[in-house]
């Protein structure tokens, strides 16, 4: 029986299979089984041990009075013999072979044995005479196994030291216990099975809520519901809010691609206009148009290519990453664009960033080349982790930018200074970076240099 066994439609595409590690329910129900067996046979053996021994020491309490009874009245007769001042009241000693026997052993005398034994004899052995008034088990009769007891005893009048023998048939003590473990295995036996059954029940009542999150998630693939809404025990609950967070995050990022898809369609359809405009009326400067409107292209596809590509590693992993070695690398890489400009770095080595090496690079380049382009020779770049975020302040000696323009700056292709090479995208891509992995970019003025000063802030890692 497999408790999450579901029929249901299977509209998946032809050849799409998922593996499987067996049923959940079949491994619940079978450590179950396996314990509640270890368990039961474990307070089996030890009831069993407890009851048995329980019953032995009654059977052995029995001839234990016996015994008592015989030694009491006992005495020694005129020739030296044992003698029973009274007779001993069970009749199955007068009665040969009735599995009840009695016999009285000294040196230098004839054993006195019960009618009971006939022609038979029980033959001392030392373990009876290391273990008096205990009983034990003998083989002495092939026929016949045997519980007897035994005692030393030196009577009034007499030197002999006498051997008391008591013995009985092991038959009903047998029975007894056969009875009492055959009731034990069966009572046990519907003990387990009641139990397994209990924990069969348990593991489909348990499971119940996951096959209602797989009918929930039939229908949002059938397109009947978009999110997993059923009410669920607290256990579940978290797993279908996670479920419900990857859901929406999916849907974020399908409708971010769609409105990038259409943001460069847009993009690209004046500059496409207008070289099919010159085009057609051949106009004289369509060479220059062409190289205009294509280098328009370029800059919007680049600008959506860096995004799409953080987009895509943003949503593949929660990477992490040390921004003091990406800091070292960017300086590297500007030095030898900018062989004249000082680059200073200060603060934190250990901090880490929740975001992706190439696009922590790829910010930290925009900022320092945009600092040692539009500076006017010094650079400074300090890492101060705050709480849940990293600060990366970059600082130049530059002209600045005035508070008005601040905003306008961010905006796709927007430049200050037309006299320097360079596409007008680097903030731009800055910032649309950044806000992709949760993080924010400010602008403000350098106290220190008396330029610009950028304020990249990112997620701690």
């Amino acid at each position: 029986m497999n408790p999450l066994a579901e029929t249901a439609p299977d509209d998946r595409p032809a050849g799409q299979t998922s593996r499987s590690t067996g049923s959940l329910s079949r491994r619940i129900i079978a450590i179950s089984a396996l314990w509640i067996g270890v368990l039961l046979l474990g307070g089996g053996l030890t009831l069993d041990r407890v009851l048995t021994s329980a019953v032995t020491a009654n059977f052995d309490d029995g001839l234990s009075y016996v015994l008592t009874a015989m030694i009491s009245s006992a005495e020694v007769g005129p020739e030296g013999e044992v003698l029973f001042n009274r007779p001993l009241a069970d009749q199955r000693f007068l009665e040969p072979a009735s599995g009840l026997y009695y016999q009285i052993s000294g040196d230098g005398h004839e054993d006195w044995r019960s009618r009971s034994l006939w022609d038979r004899a029980v033959r001392v052995t030392p373990e009876m005479l290391a273990n008096p008034g205990r009983g034990i088990d003998s083989q002495q009769f092939p026929d016949e196994p045997l519980r007897l007891m035994a005692r030393t005893v030196i009577l009034p009048g007499s030197d002999t030291r006498w051997i008391f023998i008591v013995a009985q048939a092991r038959e009903g003590l047998d029975a007894q216990v056969h009875s009492l473990r055959s009731t034990l295995i069966y009572s046990f036996l519907a003990l387990g099975a009641g139990l397994i059954l209990l924990a069969a029940l348990q593991v489909f009542i348990g499971l119940r809520p996951l096959r209602r999150i797989r009918r929930e998630i039939i229908r949002m693939r059938t397109g009947e519901k978009s999110r997993v809404t059923e009410p669920l025990p607290r256990e579940v609950q978290p797993m279908v809010e996670e479920l419900n967070a990857l859901l929406a995050h999916n849907e974020q990022q399908a409708e971010e691609a769609r409105r990038h898809a259409g943001n460069l369609a847009h993009a690209l359809k004046t500059p496409l206009t207008v070289v099919m405009n010159a085009a057609t009326a051949q106009s004289p400067d369509l060479a220059s148009t062409v190289i205009r409107e294509t280098a328009t292209m370029r800059r919007q596809i680049d600008h959506h290519l860096a995004r799409a590509r953080a987009l895509g590693r943003r949503g593949a992993a929660q990477s992490r990453t040390e921004v003091w070695p990406s800091l070292e690398a960017v300086e590297r890489a500007v030095e030898r664009l900018y062989p004249d400009v000082r680059i200073d770095r200060d603060g934190s080595h250990s901090a880490v960033v929740r975001v992706e090496r190439q696009d922590l690079d790829e910010l930290l380049g925009n900022l320092v080349e945009n600092a040692a382009k539009y500076g006017g020779g010094s650079v400074f770049v300090t890492v101060q982790p705050s709480g849940e975020w990293v600060d990366v302040l970059v600082e130049d000696d530059g002209m600045g930018i005035p508070e008005a323009e601040r905003e306008r700056i961010f905006d796709r292709g927007a430049r200050l200074d037309s006299g320097k090479p360079g596409t007008g995208l680097g903030l731009s891509i800055v910032r649309d970076v950044a806000e992709i992995y949760g993080g924010t970019v400010s602008l403000d003025e350098s106290e220190d240099l008396g330029g610009l000063l950028v304020r990249l802030r990112l997620p701690a890692g």
